[in-house]
């Protein structure tokens, strides 16, 4: 699979987003922030935009639902067309279900986990997932500094990964740039969101090239 840059929309203007993805055709998919206001102080799309924006682009659209009830909203999500659906294990009650519910809708079931939520009660969830988000920020808003007290994080989910000999992309969102993506992917992870590093640059799909290249320079996966 190899390593993969999903920059996120967040950061990008919402006024244009079709011409705002077409300036990212080197993407591996479109990271799509979905926040209701409750879970995250902050407020951003639902499905029909999630379904508008599949028609906009051929590019995979990664759903990461900050949302709460999940095991309730989620599944909207891969049936408006996004090809990744991402909940947060702390707001779903049963996530194997969810996980299996979103396969069978043809989407890839991935879990997030925030900062300070461990990994380890959730090893034997691995095998039912098909990508584990790691924050490497707190969820809600854009452009936030990197945690670095989360490498130890993702070195042990890939321990895991390892361990039960699963093929689960292991991604990090939050503060991804090119002075942090080195240490994530030395760590161990794969898929690599990026939001203000991507659209503050004067090239964005230039910096995901960028991004990609330093991330396989590094990489003990490639």
């Amino acid at each position: 699979m190899g390593i993969q840059i999903t920059p996120s929309i967040l950061n990008a203007d919402f006024s244009r987003l079709g011409e705002e993805v077409a300036r990212i055709s080197s993407a591996d998919m479109v990271h799509v922030d979905v926040m209701d206001n409750h879970f995250v102080p902050n407020l951003t799309f639902g499905p029909s935009m999630v379904e508008a924006l599949s028609r906009a682009t051929d590019l995979p659209l990664d759903a990461h639902l900050m949302i709460e009830d999940a095991d309730r909203n989620a599944p909207a999500y891969a049936e408006a067309g996004a090809s990744s659906v991402t909940f947060h294990v702390e707001a779903t009650k049963a996530p194997i279900r969810l996980a299996r519910e979103i396969r069978s809708q043809g989407a890839r079931a991935s879990m997030a986990l925030k900062p300070a939520t461990p990994i380890e009660p959730y090893e034997d969830l691995l095998p039912e997932l098909d990508m584990l988000l790691i924050m490497t920020v707190e969820p809600g808003f854009g452009g936030q500094k990197f945690l670095d007290l989360c490498l130890p994080k993702i070195r042990r989910a890939r321990a895991l990964m390892e361990k039960h000999g699963v093929e689960t992309w292991l991604q990090v969102d939050g503060g991804v740039s090119l002075e942090t993506i080195e240490r994530c992917a030395e760590a161990g992870a794969d898929v690599f969101v990026a939001g203000s590093a991507v659209y503050s640059a004067a090239d964005p799909d230039a910096m995901v090239q960028q991004l990609k290249a330093t991330a396989e320079a590094v990489s003990p996966l490639t």
